[in-house]
């Protein structure tokens, strides 16, 4: 089936940042062409973009699609003081309350609304230590019937005890192999592992074995708070990305997740690395964590949301206030004098994401617009008050564009949104299952306590 997306303002890449006007010619799932005025071709669908603004998909980088059913969830222990506390009173009690039917509801909530605001492809960390089993095919088929492009992994972790712990290993290894096997065209898989201060050696080792032997990188968290380093040079002798390093887990290259505490050694090491870091702004914020330095860090750090929703317009305009701010008031880290505060610093973020996502698929032209590119598309309705050029794109993003613009999205060269609307299922219906969902998950919440770990139980080999 080919489609024709007619009139465009085209942004074909966002770093370095291109803008034309075209028409977009989509064959299959492939964009098969890019024509300043693209023949009329009897058998084609003709959208008409005229006015309009087409960008490739945004992709959120690192979210937790469970917490999706976290929104308002009720809090009845004492306020947490620190982020291992908001860990084990918050999100390690709701991760245990998981099960089958919250985790394919949060699935569809996620997904459903990524694709509202834009977003095409979500790299999920997930974990569910009651219901490991098969979890990461729930979320496949469900995000896969929605047409959300998916990178997933379980995350590994001793907290639980050393059966989940293998359990979790046993499901990514599990999961890579049905990927591999080919029937999921939207899904990719990566090694999950949680931190290094719920990971001992040998639970460290066996994901650091299942990545070289799959060719498929750890997904892990990385310094998100300063009680990582702590445990790191308490236990191991060495901070955290030091730790990875020597136990052979940045090869292949892993993504981690945040990164607010790395020094200036181990910024030197992750840009040496091939690694890709994603940072979370919004999230860091919401749990006072700090903000990492992502002006000593390369060009390999990309945006996501760590599970706050999937609008990366909100994110990458929220991570650029947060860095201006902290450059007039004298705020920004010493670690990071190189401060990237300028408008066009959330394209390159997004557009790095689209980078390593198109590694994993195999698909170097993912996060463009080009020929033979997979059809991964957004149609804002944006008519743009300024001239909308490649020098002014960054402002229009920063100061103009959101997710109440978007049209329609086009996933693999499938329409899933037309005229703001979901087309691969009902969205009432799939607000209906959430709350459903939510309210089971919240009774089962209740009755689960502060989790029990602590960073002095770390065990040490």
């Amino acid at each position: 089936m080919m489609t024709i997306l007619h009139g465009a303002t085209v942004v074909t890449s966002l770093d370095p940042a291109e803008v034309m006007t075209a028409d977009i010619v989509v064959d299959g799932d492939r964009i098969a062409a890019i024509d300043s005025s693209a023949p009329a071709d009897l058998g084609a669908t003709v959208i008409d973009c005229l006015g309009c603004l087409v960008l490739p998909g945004n992709v959120d980088a690192h979210t937790h699609v469970y917490s999706a059913l976290a929104r308002g969830m009720p809090y009845e222990l004492a306020a947490p003081r620190s982020f291992v506390e908001i860990l084990r009173r918050i999100w390690w009690r709701l991760d245990r309350a998981l099960d089958e039917a919250s985790i394919r509801a949060s699935a569809r909530v996620a997904g459903m609304e990524a694709l509202l605001a834009g977003t095409t492809t979500l790299v999920d960390h997930h974990a569910s230590p009651h219901a490991i089993d098969g979890s990461l095919d729930i979320l496949a088929e469900e995000l896969g019937r929605l047409e959300v492009r998916a990178v997933l992994a379980y995350e590994v972790t001793d907290r639980d005890g050393p059966a989940a712990a293998r359990a979790g290993s046993e499901e990514n290894r599990r999961f890579l192999g049905r990927v591999a096997a080919g029937d999921l065209p939207l899904t990719r898989a990566l090694v999950g592992a949680h931190a290094s201060f719920t990971l001992s050696d040998s639970t460290l080792e066996a994901c650091v074995d299942l990545a070289r032997s799959s060719g498929r990188g750890l997904h892990v968290h990385v310094a998100e708070d300063a009680a990582d380093e702590r445990a790191a040079e308490a236990e191991h002798g060495v901070r955290v990305l030091e730790r990875l390093a020597r136990a052979g887990a940045l090869d292949p290259p892993p993504l981690l997740a945040h990164g607010v505490h790395l020094d200036r050694a181990e910024a030197a090491l992750f840009r040496a690395s091939g690694a890709t870091l994603v940072h979370n702004p919004r999230s860091n914020m919401n749990n006072a964590v700090g903000r990492a330095p992502i002006g000593l860090l390369g060009s390999r750090v990309a945006l996501g949301t760590d599970g706050i929703g999937a609008d990366m317009f909100e994110e990458s305009r929220t991570g650029y206030l947060r860095l201006l701010e902290e450059r007039a008031t004298g705020a920004a880290s010493t670690n990071d004098e190189a401060n990237p505060a300028r408008p066009a610093w959330p394209l390159a973020g997004l557009a790095a994401g689209a980078r390593f996502v198109g590694e994993v698929f195999g698909e170097p032209s993912l996060g463009r617009i080009e020929p033979g590119a997979p059809a991964d598309l957004v149609v804002l309705d944006y008519h743009a008050p300024t001239p909308l050029t490649a020098a002014t794109l960054a402002g229009h993003w920063t100061f103009g564009l959101s997710a109440r613009w978007v049209r329609d999205v086009m996933t693999a060269g499938r329409i899933v949104v037309r005229d703001r609307r979901l087309v691969t299922a009902d969205p009432k219906e799939i607000a209906v299952e959430g709350r459903l969902a939510a309210t089971r998950l919240w009774e089962r919440l209740a009755a689960i306590g502060e989790h029990p770990y602590a960073l002095d139980e770390v065990p040490v080999e």
